[in-house]
């Protein structure tokens, strides 16, 4: 126990105060748990000091430290549904017939602003509970604090708390050009936070685009709140920036349901959340519950399965991948991460190996956010043993032999030149052939694309829309025991046929061009109309085109200028593909000239599908938004660009209205 006290503390010391943290929060969850437990069962031998008892934390010393009025608490954590079914029924013995607030937690850097008479006195960060660091400067350059409060009823005195938090989109834009001018890119949001409100200099932290979301009260003189919800209303009125992800509902049923929303949806929100905070909405009964010594007993974190954790780093391989490149991945112990277990992550290239300085035998951090591809973050150097050995890329492609090169000069990426006969980049080019990015063929995975290699069924991709249910009998992946064809040699045939009517800018992206993706492949597809006029076009022609520019249109010249590329093109159309765009031909150009984009989940189109309901119809379908765009289409659970559009002034649609912009255009609306 003594030895867990010390170690939760010094990771609290490096958490707070140092903001470099050497263990992921899962793993610091773990042992603040299990320190938990030996507390309980030992109560003889608890430490009076003990962290449990207290709110965790810390302050920086170039900081002037002050004391919070209200003592500003940390929440209780509960892991899975048999822990927070333990809580309602704790809260049941004491209340009955209370409602719940639910809202998302905001994973940031804790914060408690002071009002008096409307005015911003001071910002403290949460530091030990008691007293915390002065920020007030650093925040007052974050826009949407009020510096004085507006509207009626302002309370003589008032302490708000809330999270500080860098919007997820600016983190990822902060990074890229950190990464690019050679500078070391923030490990995630929230240390981008923290960091930047402990600037010294106060120009540095409104050179940082932090945000901040209240969603607590401390101390107040001159006002009074019936609930937790009516609170977060009136101190909107008051033009405190009050999140509207939050929701009253009265069954745990209710509670339940909204914590698997955000589990699905976390990944849309502006910021990271890293779980659920439940707290009884009623401010009597919050106020007869009362606190432990370092949580109100009335309020509960519901935290979501980690997505950093730790393990060791077995060896490092590499990949080639469809355009050659040769991509140094990890292969690691295997660790339960965001709801999978995962074996290996990519290390991007040989450059990123090094500047993360990380070696064979490390223990690593591993983050895995949703859908994203495992990414290892960095080494826990504390943890070296001394036999990590360096990382040496390899000079020869591990699929076929092949001297490795760097295409172009100041190309960062090495890459196998033998791109028409490596085995690597073959089987990938086939199954990308079959991936949603491309033409959607849900039977062309992984296995059947190799299959179809290994077997000699295709030489190359020029071959795949020629497949008979003849050729497929060869081979033991299409046929049953009996030797029967099977179900999905037959579904392969069919779904081969119906991609021959894709759309041209799908054509163009299952081709594999060097950096030709879905955007620049609809911009081509809008611009000629048919392959054959885009392997005409010159070079001008190509990089005057909005969304292809130089560096794509070198690599289109140089694509078709092979034999073998063109080949694939002339079977491809004697088989039957569509080389023409039919689809923008047919349809009325309802959206031409609009920059159209779109956020949340839409019911009635997929991501790839809205996108090519607007590019078909002449619009331009944009990734974020400016001063350019014409419309933001909005779904459930928008991020931050519904925001930015209302700041812009941009016109805001839902489904509904989306679909009569789509029939009529602007004076359909």
């Amino acid at each position: 126990m003594a030895d867990l006290v010390n170690e939760i503390r010094d990771h609290q010391f490096r958490y707070y105060v140092l903001d470099k943290p050497i263990i992921p929060d899962a793993d610091f969850d773990q042992l603040w748990q299990r320190l938990l437990k030996l507390e309980s069962s030992n109560p003889e031998f608890c430490d009076p000091n003990s962290p449990t008892l207290e709110v965790g934390g810390g302050f920086a010393t170039h900081f002037q430290q002050r004391d919070h009025i209200e003592k500003m608490m940390s929440l209780d954590n509960v892991f899975d549904e048999d822990e927070l079914n333990s809580w309602f029924e704790r809260i049941a013995k004491e209340s009955t017939g209370n409602s719940w607030l639910c809202e998302v937690k905001v994973d940031g850097l804790a914060i408690n602003l002071l009002y008096e008479d409307g005015k911003l006195s001071y910002a403290l960060t949460r530091g030990n509970g008691a007293t915390g660091e002065d920020v007030t400067l650093n925040i007052k350059t974050i826009k949407s604090v009020p510096h004085q409060l507006i509207g009626k009823n302002i309370p003589k005195l008032l302490e708000v708390r809330g999270e500080v938090f860098f919007p997820v989109a600016k983190f990822n834009e902060i990074n890229e050009a950190l990464e690019e001018s050679g500078k070391t890119p923030f490990a995630n949001p929230r240390n981008a936070a923290a960091g930047s409100l402990r600037q010294k200099d106060p120009r540095i932290t409104a050179s940082r685009p932090l945000d901040v979301v209240l969603h607590g009260v401390g101390a107040v003189d001159g006002a009074k709140f019936e609930s937790q919800s009516s609170a977060y209303a009136t101190l909107k009125s008051w033009g405190l920036p009050i999140s509207n992800r939050y929701q009253v509902v009265k069954s745990k049923a209710d509670v339940a349901e909204f914590i698997e929303f955000y589990l699905k949806h976390r990944h849309d929100v502006e910021h990271e959340i890293d779980g659920i905070v439940i707290k009884v909405n009623e401010r009597e009964i919050q106020n007869a519950l009362g606190f432990t010594s370092r949580a109100p007993k009335w309020a509960i974190a519901y935290k979501y399965p980690p997505e950093e954790v730790t393990t060791k780093l077995l060896d490092i391989k590499v990949s080639v991948g469809r355009t050659g490149r040769v991509t140094p991945f990890g292969f690691m112990e295997p660790v339960r991460v965001a709801g999978s277990t995962v074996t290996n992550a990519t290390l991007h290239n040989a450059q990123e190996v090094t500047r993360k300085g990380i070696l064979i035998g490390d223990v690593v951090i591993l983050r895995k956010a949703g859908d994203v591809i495992p990414e290892i973050l960095g080494p826990v150097i504390e943890k070296r043993s001394g036999n990590e050995r360096a990382f040496e890329m390899p000079t020869n492609c591990p699929d076929c032999g092949s001297t490795l090169r760097a295409m172009s000069e100041g190309d960062i990426d090495i890459r196998c030149p033998n791109s028409q006969s490596c085995p690597a980049q073959l089987r990938e080019r086939i199954y990308y052939i079959g991936s949603r990015a491309a033409l959607d063929i849900d039977v062309l995975g992984y296995e059947a694309a190799n299959a179809l290699l290994e077997d000699k069924l295709i030489e190359d991709e020029s071959a795949i829309f020629s497949l008979t249910i003849s050729d497929l009998k060869k081979s033991k992946f299409f046929i049953k025991k009996d030797g029967e064809i099977g179900a999905n040699a037959e579904k392969l045939i069919a779904a081969l046929e119906g991609a021959k009517a894709r759309p041209l800018w799908r054509i163009l992206v299952a081709l594999s061009i060097r950096h030709v993706g879905p955007t620049a492949a609809q911009a081509l597809a809008n611009r000629f109309g048919n392959i054959a006029d885009i392997e005409r076009a010159t070079l001008e022609e190509l990089s005057d085109i909005d969304g292809v520019g130089g560096v794509i249109a070198q690599s289109i010249k140089e694509w078709f200028s092979e034999k073998w590329h063109r080949n694939i093109v002339i079977k491809w159309e004697k088989s039957g593909v569509l080389m023409i765009d039919a689809v923008t031909e047919k349809l009325p150009q309802t959206l031409a000239g609009l920059t159209i984009v779109v956020t949340g989940s839409l019911i009635n189109f997929t991501r790839d599908g809205v996108a090519e309901a607007i590019t078909s119809r002449g619009g331009k379908s944009a990734a974020s938004i400016s001063k350019n765009t014409d419309y933001l289409v909005v779904g459930d659970a928008p991020g931050s660009k519904f925001q930015k559009a209302q700041e812009l002034g941009v016109p805001v649609l839902d489904e509904s209205r989306f679909k009569q912009l789509l029939e009529s255009g602007p004076t359909g609306l």
